[in-house]
C-alpha cells in the first residue's frame, strides 16, 4: 500500500537550543505559528487530493514537537487524532530532540495515537555534538531511543553529515550506532549552510568549510549500503527542495542538489558495475544492461555521468535498455547466452565488502 504524508510544520517551537546549523523557518518554508485551525486546514486540503486507498499519516515536522508547551501539543494532537477516529487518517508521526523525551511525554503521545517518533540525532560523536551546540551528550540519544521502543513506538533516527569537526569516520560510526538501535527508519541530511545561522557566521569568518558535493556523495553511498545490508529503511536523503531551499536562496553554501539521492544511487550502481562486472568479465565495445524503466536514470547517471565514465575510462558504451525486469533487479548482458541477473540487495552486499564496511 502506498504511503501518503500530510506534513504539518511547527517551526522552531520550543527548541531549548539554537543549534549552529538551524534556521527552521528557512528550512521548512514556514514562518507562522501553527494553530489548531491551520493544522485542520492543512489536513482538509491534503485529504481532498490524496488517494484514499493509501496509508495516510499526519506528520508533525520542523521544530522539536515535544519541547513546545504541553497544552499546544495536546491541542494539535487532538486535531490529528480526530481524523484517525473518523477513519480518514491511519496514524501520526512526529520529530523531536533526544533531550525532549521522557515517560510523561510518551504516555501522553500514546493517548493521541502517535505511532512513529523520529529523533533528530545528527551525530553520536561528542565533539560534533559540542561544536554544533546541540546542548546534550550522546548518552541522551541512547536513553531516549530505548524509552521510545519500550513504550511501543516505532523509532526513527535522523543524521547529518558535515557538521563542524565531522569526518567520514565519524559518520560511519554514527550509522553503525544507529544500526545497533534498530530503528524502523532513518533520514540522512548533508549539512547545508543556511542563512541566519551560526554556520553562516563561521563560514564568513573562515572557521567552517562544508563538505563538497563529491565528498558527501562518497560518504552517503557507504551509509546507504550499511543501512540496506542491515535491512533499515532510509526514507529520505537530502533536504526536500522548497522555494527557500535551493542554492542562492536560503542556502548559501554546502552540498545541495535537488536530486541528491539519485546522485548517490547512481554512484552505487557505477561502483558495482566497475568492481563486479567490468573487472570480472570481458566486454569488447558495449555493456548492455536491461532494467525497469524506473531505474534507467539511476543507471545512466545524472547528465549521463555513468555513461561518460565508462566510455572515458574503459572505452565501453553503456547501453541501458528498458525491460519488464523487476524494479529491484538488473539484467547485465555478459554475452548473447549469458545474462547476469543481480538484485539490488546483492549489489549492496557486494559493495559492503568493496567499501570495507
Amino acid at each position: 500500500m502506498k504511503k501518503k504524508i500530510i506534513p504539518i510544520f511547527v517551526p522552531h517551537k520550543g527548541c531549548p537550543h539554537d543549534c549552529i546549523f538551524c534556521n527552521q523557518k528557512k528550512i521548512t518554508g514556514v514562518s507562522t505559528d501553527v494553530t489548531e485551525e491551520t493544522a485542520k486546514s492543512v489536513i482538509e486540503e491534503c485529504l481532498e487530493y490524496i488517494d484514499r486507498d493509501s496509508s495516510i499519516e499526519i506528520a508533525f515536522f520542523g521544530g522539536s514537537f515535544t519541547a513546545i508547551d504541553i497544552e499546544i501539543q495536546r491541542k494539535l494532537l487532538a486535531v490529528a487524532k480526530s481524523y484517525i477516529d473518523s477513519g480518514d487518517v491511519d496514524y501520526i508521526r512526529l520529530s523531536t530532540r533526544p533531550d525532549c523525551i521522557d515517560e510523561y511525554i510518551l504516555s501522553m503521545l500514546k493517548e493521541y495515537g502517535v505511532r512513529i517518533i523520529e529523533l533528530g540525532v545528527q551525530s553520536l560523536d561528542e565533539d560534533v555534538l559540542d561544536e554544533s551546540i546541540r546542548g546534550h551528550k550522546s548518552d541522551v540519544v541512547y536513553k531516549s531511543a530505548k524509552l521510545i521502543k519500550k513504550f511501543g513506538f516505532e523509532l526513527g533516527l535522523q543524521m547529518m553529515l558535515g557538521l563542524p569537526t565531522d569526518t567520514e569516520e565519524k559518520c560511519l560510526y554514527t550509522a553503525k550506532e544507529f544500526i545497533k538501535m534498530n530503528p524502523s527508519c532513518v533520514r540522512i541530511y548533508p549539512t547545508l549552510v543556511v542563512q541566519e545561522t551560526g554556520l553562516e557566521i563561521l563560514l564568513s569568518e573562515g572557521k567552517y568549510t562544508p563538505f563538497s558535493l563529491e565528498k558527501s556523495i562518497s560518504i552517503v553511498k557507504k551509509l546507504l549500503v550499511l543501512y540496506y545490508v542491515n535491512d533499515i529503511n532510509v526514507i529520505r536523503v537530502g533536504l526536500q527542495a522548497t522555494d527557500d531551499i535551493q542554492m542562492g536562496e536560503a542556502v548559501v553554501d554546502g552540498p545541495y542538489h535537488p536530486a541528491f539521492r539519485e546522485l548517490v544511487e547512481s554512484e552505487i550502481i557505477k561502483d558495482f558495475i566497475e568492481s563486479e562486472v567490468i573487472n570480472k568479465y570481458e566486454f569488447k565495445h558495449e555493456l548492455v544492461i536491461r532494467v525497469n524503466k524506473k531505474n534507467i536514470s539511476r543507471i545512466v547517471g545524472n547528465k549521463k555521468s555513468n555513461k561518460n565514465y565508462m566510455s572515458k575510462k574503459y572505452g565501453l558504451m553503456l547501453k541501458v535498455e528498458e525491460s519488464n525486469v523487476d524494479e529491484e533487479q538488473l539484467h547485465i548482458m555478459i554475452d548473447k547466452n549469458n545474462i547476469l541477473k543481480i538484485s539490488m540487495n546483492d549489489i549492496y552486499s557486494k559493495l559492503f565488502s568493496v567499501y570495507n564496511l
